[in-house]
């Protein structure tokens, strides 16, 4: 989590006041314990979904893969946000308009459905475009960004596409990520979807 992150919080929904940590299930207050206490727990969630995939019927379905990944974390796993969040001075999208969000993602999923299996440029260029708005929204306190991959990871492989936007010590691709998700650039995201995704 990066230390450029806001959030307007003044009734501590999250975190415990005195330390400023996120309150978990396990009552950690050191955040490097909590760190790797999720970040273990996490990993083992994402390898079940590898094993199990969860099928995405819409927007609801990045609720439940949240809710699969951190439900040993957090006890508002699979919950939309009750705070509002920035990074770098932008704010994510507002709480107060989710609904119309939801129903816009439901909207671009529908649209990567009709995409032949064999357009891989079509593909990359929707996935980018959701992604791009599912980051906008920010719909989680905390883990978005695994939430997010895990979502595309998964609706990738409903076109029989193997999608790996996390893979470990690549810097490169992570940079490119970033770069993409932070500056809302979906040029360089369906570009780096596109050298990725294969069968």
């Amino acid at each position: 989590m990066s230390d450029a992150y806001k959030y307007v919080d003044p009734d501590y929904t999250y975190t415990d006041p005195k330390t400023g940590i996120l309150r978990n299930l396990a009552g950690l207050t050191d955040p490097e314990a909590l760190l790797f206490f999720e970040s273990g727990a996490v990993a083992k969630r994402i390898q079940e979904l590898y094993e199990n995939p969860i099928k995405i019927k819409g927007i609801e379905s990045l609720f439940a893969i949240h809710k699969h990944l951190f439900q040993d974390v957090y006890a508002w796993a699979g919950e939309k946000r009750k705070v509002e969040i920035s990074k770098e001075g932008k704010q994510f999208f507002p709480t107060t308009h989710f609904e119309n969000a939801f129903r816009y993602i439901d909207s671009l999923i529908s649209e990567f459905r009709k995409i032949s299996k064999n357009n891989k440029k079509q593909i990359a260029k929707k996935l980018a475009e959701i992604l791009d708005t599912v980051n906008y929204l920010h719909p989680f306190r905390e883990g978005n960004g695994r939430t997010q991959r895990e979502f595309l990871r998964l609706l990738a492989l409903e076109k029989d596409l193997v999608l790996n936007l996390n893979p470990p010590d690549n810097k490169n691709i992570y940079d490119q990520y970033m770069q993409g998700t932070i500056n809302s650039d979906v040029k360089v995201l369906t570009k780096l979807i596109l050298e990725l995704i294969h069968k």
